[in-house]
């Protein structure tokens, strides 16, 4: 799961935008008619769970106004945290994983199959985001798409070179001359995802001398560049230029680049994670009508414009992508907002218990200095 940040240089608040919207007529828009959860569906308390400041609040209060719903909010700072807490017996009505957990939650059946019926939005997404959660979740039986991005390089314009970071790529992350202003993300999957690429790798091989290789690429990267490992920090690190690049998701790169005018956005030619997060019900949901209802309340033209202009991450629907990136627009797209669509080497990742652990094993060691 995505770490988020709030944007400040939004020129309409999503509230705004929601009110400006919600009354038109206009392709996708949530519906308006109210509707008593409770006679309609036998139950109007929905629990939900969710990655931190991944949501405009304000939209969980039109959804619980619409229905005559209360919706209790929980969040998660990662995969792993929501599948042990749904482990140890937790019922949620939606949760929103990233693709790789959809995929594990599947095929240990802790998943229930969406009501099609209720889901009238998809044909407004971006069809890059439904055929990468073919990859998944074939033919979106358990899931709707909530945000998508990747993996990339922002950097400091007036620290390290453009064609430096346009023909190394990854590499420029080993290259001494940028020694001691590199942020690396302190993720074993998100940084042995940067160094199977820079050596032409799929980030979802199990081939041990490939891992290995990978392995010595950090070691390598750790031993010479004085790298400071960070997570959430090297959002505020780069909107401050204290470092001069670093690795970061797309959402909040778009972030940093309308905060920071020096700062620039790159996915290198070797290829990337594109990612994406998706809403579903867990098998042992309590109210899994309304649960429906959420989602598509959530996958509307509305909700969707209110989210991404809040939490900075892209819209996984084609009508509000375009008005968040149009010129003469509101709002605020630059070149991380968009992602990347015809990347030949880029990939979604996939779950691997035996590579997830042997990551996990290596990953700590690369770190010892």
């Amino acid at each position: 799961m995505k770490h988020l940040q709030k944007l400040t240089k939004v020129a309409l608040g999503s509230a705004m935008a929601f009110s400006m919207t919600a009354c038109s007529s206009g392709k996708g828009t949530a519906a308006t008619e109210t509707v008593d959860a409770k006679e309609e569906y036998g139950c109007n308390t929905l629990n939900v769970y969710n990655a931190g400041e991944y949501i405009d609040t304000d939209m969980i209060s039109a959804f619980e106004k619409q229905y005559n719903a209360r919706v209790n909010y929980d969040t998660f700072d990662s995969n792993e945290t929501m599948y042990t807490k749904l482990l140890g017996g937790s019922s949620y009505d939606v949760i929103v994983p990233s693709d790789y957990m959809i995929e594990r939650m599947i095929s240990e059946d802790m998943l229930q199959p969406l009501n099609k019926d209720q889901q009238t939005n998809e044909a407004d997404y971006d069809p890059a985001v439904l055929k990468m959660r073919d990859a998944y979740d074939p033919d979106g039986k358990y899931s709707v798409p909530y945000f998508w991005g990747s993996v990339g390089l922002v950097y400091d314009k007036t620290k390290v070179s453009e064609e430096d970071v346009k023909s190394e790529g990854w590499n420029v992350l080993k290259d001494t001359k940028y020694k001691g202003i590199l942020y690396y993300y302190d993720s074993q999957r998100d940084g042995f995802m940067v160094a199977f690429k820079a050596l032409g790798y799929s980030m979802n091989t199990e081939n041990q001398d490939e891992i290995t290789a990978a392995y010595n690429w950090l070691r390598e990267m750790n031993d010479t560049m004085e790298p400071s490992y960070v997570t959430d920090e090297v959002i505020d690190g780069m909107v401050n230029s204290s470092k001069g690049i670093a690795i970061m998701y797309s959402g909040d790169a778009a972030y940093v680049l309308n905060e920071n005018d020096n700062m620039a956005w790159y996915e290198p030619d070797q290829g990337t994670n594109i990612w994406s997060d998706s809403m579903v019900i867990p098998k042992n949901a309590g109210c899994p009508e309304l649960a429906n209802e959420f989602i598509n309340f959530m996958a509307s033209y509305d909700a969707q414009l209110a989210n991404s202009t809040a939490v900075g991450y892209t819209s996984v629907r084609s009508d509000v992508e375009e008005e968040m990136t149009a010129k003469d627009g509101d709002y605020y797209g630059n070149d991380a907002y968009t992602v990347r669509k015809d990347g030949a080497k880029d990939e979604v990742f996939h779950y691997n218990e035996k590579l997830t652990k042997a990551l996990s094993d290596l990953w700590n060691k690369v770190k010892v200095q």
